[in-house]
């Protein structure tokens, strides 16, 4: 297990260790505008369940719109340059966040516009970070890369949700999503030393119809009957993500009575727990298999949720609750996420790996974009304690569709559908 943390071979790789520090830089920030969102919705614009609702479509749902755009850019751009530009973007549309604070003119709908550019840009982000890494390392290092950066995730899970509660209760939520903005920046510094041996050959001279990439991306995944099932259980876990996306932060600082800073705390719990899951992950994966390790840490991660609704209204009892399903829901689900992003790179083709990313991206937008709508009139019908306990419900399900497929059958990465 700890052979994938610290003597592992890419500690000498010089490309990947930049690529590391970048992701590492920016994963803090992103952190802090993760939570500064919709708590300066919260706090200081006194967002309504509805609008917390449409602020999280906008912060998730342009993957819908990317997926279908931008598969075969991905495919037949340099992927560092995608990067690069991405972060350049994400920085100065955040910028635009405190510069409104200081001039007395931020809204809701300014902050609706900031999400959709940056969670637009943070997909695209993320279909040429995956298919990036296997031009990067070699196939063999792609499970240890995939913990690593996994590790860098968890460890601002930890730090960032924290850092950016402290800041929002001692300063405001503009400065720390400035600081945020600033880490787009670094990053982007960081990427540019980046050489990889990226080769655009094989892609076709010319742009294609987004409809052929698209049937392109469609295609691959449909042929590959372990890959298959994936697409549907990831766009119904982001219909009941969004749950959780819009309501969080809502249940968390008026059921429960968290200040801004616990909420930090118990969000970085989280943090803790996704970096136990990043280093057992491989060592669950070889104990279990690819497959049984997918579906068995995916269950385990969605019935941890089930604490959150579960937890009583007092802000000490009530964040300890919050806690233990920060702790057990991350480590079991970055578990759980990690062979299944190592298979998708695995058992793609590099020169469809942005295609086929793209299918999977309209399929998160789309279901985020379900859940976050729906999500807003369940609380208005029923309490938002109730429809995060349909959320729950809705996770453990719809972990029966992996399990009765041919991925539960399959155990090593090299082995055959």
């Amino acid at each position: 297990m700890a052979a994938y943390l610290l003597p592992g071979r890419l500690w000498r790789h010089a490309g990947f260790m930049k690529l590391w520090a970048a992701q590492t830089i920016s994963a803090f920030g992103a952190r802090i505008t993760r939570e500064g969102l919709p708590l300066a919705a919260v706090m200081t614009l006194d967002a309504t369940p509805r609008e917390l609702g449409i602020l999280a479509a906008l912060s998730m749902g342009p993957g819908l719109f990317v997926g279908l755009l931008a598969g075969g850019l991905v495919d037949r751009a340099r992927r560092r340059t995608i990067l690069i530009g991405m972060d350049l973007l994400r920085f100065v549309v955040l910028m635009t966040v405190p510069v409104a604070a200081w001039l007395h003119l931020l809204g809701m709908e300014q902050l609706y516009v900031v999400a959709a550019v940056v969670g637009a840009a943070s997909v695209l982000f993320d279909l040429a970070d995956r298919a990036f890494l296997p031009s990067l390392i070699d196939n063999d290092d792609l499970m240890e890369g995939n913990t690593k950066l996994s590790v860098t995730q968890s460890t601002a899970e930890i730090g960032g949700p924290a850092v950016a509660g402290l800041l929002f209760q001692w300063l405001t939520a503009p400065i720390a999503i400035a600081l945020d903005a600033a880490s787009y920046l670094v990053s982007a510094l960081f990427l540019g030393g980046v050489r990889a041996r990226e080769d655009v050959d094989h892609a076709p001279a010319a742009a294609q119809p987004w409809a052929a990439d698209l049937v392109f991306g469609w295609r691959t995944v449909m042929a590959e009957p372990r890959v298959r099932p994936l697409l549907l259980l990831f766009a119904l876990q982001m219909m009941f993500f969004a749950f959780f996306g819009s309501l969080y932060a809502l249940f968390a600082l008026r059921t429960l009575h968290l200040t801004p800073a616990a909420l930090g705390v118990t969000i970085a719990v989280g943090g803790v727990g996704a970096l136990l899951g990043s280093m057992m992950a491989p060592w669950i994966t070889r104990s279990l298999g690819v497959g049984p390790a997918i579906v068995v840490c995916g269950a385990g991660a969605a019935m941890a949720f089930f604490l959150i609704p579960l937890a009583p209204s007092d802000p000490v009892v009530g964040m300890l609750f919050l806690m233990a399903s920060q702790l057990l829901g991350d480590a079991f689900g970055v578990a759980a996420m990690i062979p299944t992003t190592t298979l998708q790179q695995t058992l793609i083709a590099p020169d469809a790996l942005g295609r086929v990313g793209a299918i999977f991206q309209v399929a998160r937008g789309a279901g985020w974009i379900v859940g976050a709508i729906l999500c807003g009139g369940l609380a208005a019908a029923i309490g938002v304690r109730e429809a995060l306990a349909v959320a729950c419900a809705g996770l453990l399900l719809v972990e029966l569709i992996p399990a009765a497929s041919p991925l539960w059958r399959l155990r090593t990465l090299g082995q055959g559908s």
